[in-house]
């Protein structure tokens, strides 16, 4: 079924206000809420993730720990509309907080959203290389230990990377 551009456009904006608000609660329920009980998710790094339950099982447990925990937004830095398909591509940038030097750490991936009508979408697709969200994380890590700021669970999880952060 087609879809208007203005309806793709506004159920886009729907769903980076719902992701906006999510970080803001630190409640992931409402981005599992965006997607069709049968949708399926695919995330380069964790793998597939077929139904909203499922979805909604992945991104708490992702978006609750480190690094996830420390991303403070998810903008979408340009997107497109892809109206015969009722897509929507976009490039989410992924900001982490202040590590208490000033400094900015962030990678970006590129999304790939299917509609499904009603502002909910049937298929998201997280496009983007690991490895420098690895390299993101470790530097964000290393300007939070030297500005004495290091929470335990980023310091865990360096050292679950086999990286030794001082002791």
């Amino acid at each position: 079924m087609p879809w208007s551009r203005a309806e793709l456009d506004e159920a886009f904006a729907h769903y980076q206000r719902t992701v906006g608000r999510c970080v803001e609660l630190g409640d992931w329920d409402g981005f599992a809420d965006l997607f069709t009980e049968d949708a399926t998710y695919v995330e380069h790094a964790f793998g597939h993730f077929d139904g909203r339950e499922a979805i909604r099982t992945w991104v708490t447990r992702t978006m609750s720990a480190f690094p996830g925990n420390r991303m403070t937004e998810f903008p979408a830095n340009w997107y497109v509309i892809d109206e015969d398909r009722g897509w929507v591509i976009c490039e989410i940038d992924n900001p982490m907080e202040d590590p208490g030097d000033g400094s900015r750490h962030a990678a970006a991936n590129i999304t790939i959203l299917h509609y499904a009508g009603d502002n909910l979408w049937s298929r998201e697709e997280d496009a983007y290389n690991p490895m420098n969200f690895l390299a993101t994380a470790k530097k964000w890590c290393r300007a939070a230990e030297a500005a004495g700021n290091l929470p335990e669970d980023a310091r865990e999880w360096l050292s679950k990377m086999g990286d030794r952060p001082a002791a």
